[in-house]
Formats: C-alpha cells, sequence, structure tokens
C-alpha cells in the first residue's frame, strides 16, 4: 500500500494540472486582448492629431471609467466591449478622424474592467446598464446616442435600449451574446469558481467567468422587454463564429418586432469582426449617424412648423 500512495498522488496531481490546462486553453480564446497599460496608450496616440480624454461616474455607487474623444456637441456613439475586455477594444475607431469630427466617441470600461472596480464582477446586465446610462445624459447634441456592442457589450447595450428609451438613438450589435438558448453551458466554466482553480485565473478572466455563467438566466429576464426596442438596429455576425453562433442575429430579427433591423451576415468571419473587419462597423456608425440627423431634421421641421 505504501508503495501505491506515490502512484496515486501522482496521478491526482496530473488529472489537476491537467484540468488547470484545459481551463485556460478554453478561456484564453474568448479574450482577444487583455486592456492596454496607460503607457502604451500615451504611445498609440503621441503621432495622432487628437488625443481622448478620461473620466469616471458614478464615483458614489459603482465607478464607471470611460475615454471620449470629440465634442459633446456632436452625437455621441457609445462603445461596450465583450469579456474579457476594456475600452481599448476600439481604440483604433478613437484614430478615425472621419468619425470623431462627425461624433462624440465614448468607450466604457464595463463593470468588473480596466479601472470600473477591477474584479468586481457585476453579473447584472440591468445594473450594468445602469452605471452606463449617466454617460447618456451627458451628450449634448439634439441627436440620441448610437450604442456598438460587442459580444456580451452586445446584451448591455441592447439592455440600455430597453431601460433607457429616451435616451437611446440605434444599436450596432456585433456578434452579440442575446439568445438564451444559444447560451452554451461549458463544464469548465464552474471549475473556475472554486479554489484553486480560481486563484489561478488572471482577475479579468475570474470576472468574464462570473458574467458569463450568470448570462443565460440574464438573457432569459430580458425577452419580455426586445417589443419595447424602436430604434434601428444593424446586427453584424460572421457565420463561422464559433463562441456567438450565427442563430443570435436570426433571435435578432425574431424579437425585434417594433424596430427596423438589418442583419449583416459575414462569410468566413469569427468572433473577432472589430479586429478583423472594422470597416463593416464605421459604415455601420456612418449609417446611423446619418438616420439620426435625418430624424433630427424632420424634428427641427415640425416644431419650426
Amino acid at each position: 500500500m505504501n508503495r501505491l500512495r506515490p502512484w496515486w498522488a501522482r496521478i491526482v496531481r496530473w488529472r489537476m494540472l491537467l484540468v488547470c490546462l484545459l481551463l485556460l486553453v478554453m478561456l484564453l480564446p474568448q479574450c482577444v486582448s487583455l486592456r492596454m497599460s496607460d503607457r502604451k496608450i500615451e504611445r498609440y496616440f503621441a503621432d495622432k492629431p487628437v488625443k481622448p480624454t478620461f473620466g469616471i461616474v458614478g464615483e458614489e455607487g459603482q465607478p464607471l471609467h470611460y475615454a471620449q474623444l470629440g465634442a459633446d456637441t456632436l452625437p455621441m456613439v457609445l462603445f461596450i466591449h465583450g469579456s474579457p475586455g476594456s475600452w481599448d477594444a476600439f481604440i483604433d475607431f478613437f484614430a478615425d478622424s472621419t468619425l470623431y469630427n462627425r461624433a462624440q466617441l465614448v468607450a466604457v470600461d464595463r463593470p468588473g474592467f480596466g479601472k470600473s472596480g477591477l474584479g468586481e464582477a457585476e453579473r447584472s446586465l440591468q445594473r450594468q446598464a445602469a452605471a452606463i446610462a449617466p454617460l447618456l445624459r451627458q451628450n449634448r447634441a439634439g441627436q440620441k446616442p448610437i450604442l456598438v456592442g460587442h459580444s456580451l457589450g452586445g446584451p448591455v447595450a441592447v439592455r440600455l435600449a430597453m431601460d433607457y428609451p429616451n435616451q437611446v438613438g440605434g444599436l450596432i450589435l456585433v456578434a452579440p451574446s442575446i439568445d438564451p438558448a444559444l447560451e452554451k453551458q461549458e463544464w469548465y466554466r464552474p471549475i473556475g469558481t472554486v479554489f484553486p482553480f480560481r486563484q489561478w485565473l488572471p482577475t479579468e478572466f475570474d470576472v468574464s467567468n462570473q458574467e458569463i455563467m450568470a448570462l443565460k438566466d440574464e438573457l432569459l429576464d430580458m425577452q419580455p422587454l426586445w417589443a419595447t426596442i424602436r430604434v434601428p438596429v444593424i446586427v453584424i455576425q460572421g457565420e463561422d463564429d464559433s463562441l456567438v453562433p450565427p442563430g443570435n442575429a436570426a433571435f435578432a430579427k425574431r424579437m425585434l418586432i417594433n424596430a427596423p433591423v438589418t442583419i449583416q451576415m459575414i462569410p468566413k468571419m469569427n468572433h473577432f469582426i472589430p479586429w478583423r473587419r472594422p470597416d463593416l462597423i464605421h459604415d455601420a456608425i456612418r449609417q446611423q449617424l446619418t438616420i439620426s440627423e435625418a430624424v433630427r431634421t424632420v424634428n427641427v421641421n415640425k416644431s419650426t412648423d
């Protein structure tokens, strides 16, 4: 028996290491990059003609860090990143003069990520939307903000449109995780919540794991509210997305019964549209801005009649 103990202990140890390795390998593909350091951000904008400014809202409650670029008298475009991530997932859009000359660009660190209470996971989409909502009221333009949400940022943008309909002018959903029936129940996620595996996870991955585990129930709670959305919606979805199935786009089409919906299915495209095809998001933003400007013109003309 004594001679078997070392053999048994080695088997247990190697099995634990294998589980950890599988856990990390499966979690890593969902992260394109973790947040950039302040120094890297400074270097990125060093040779740019304009640079973003940064701020925090909700200091007394849940602090929300954000970057902004462009005059607040221009219509706002608000970017909401996926899981894990940070505002700099959209940093290249902040270097696009055709956008910042036409709109005020704002990108947030969602609760629990970046400088928005890093490590303090917020599982509720409703509370995430409530944390972001004060930014919508900072815009001084006569046009309602356009929201761009990628991956898990998609349902957060949708929740904002549901809960604050008078403050949202349009939605651009990029590979959005919105259909509860398509949410995967991966076997490895519960492992990442217990000792010692949780302690080994990077902070951003721990937060991501917590909010993704809660996502299915959050999406189920949102289902009765889809009919309240009446603003234009553009869904950009890759046909080869293994993280967020293409069926999520079809779900949006079914649920948005009172909103004009455009579905763009991209052949041979995976989940990482913001980095591989940013032009699609750029064009969708310009399209939404044009619609918003037309609506504003109509409203101004009505008020002067």
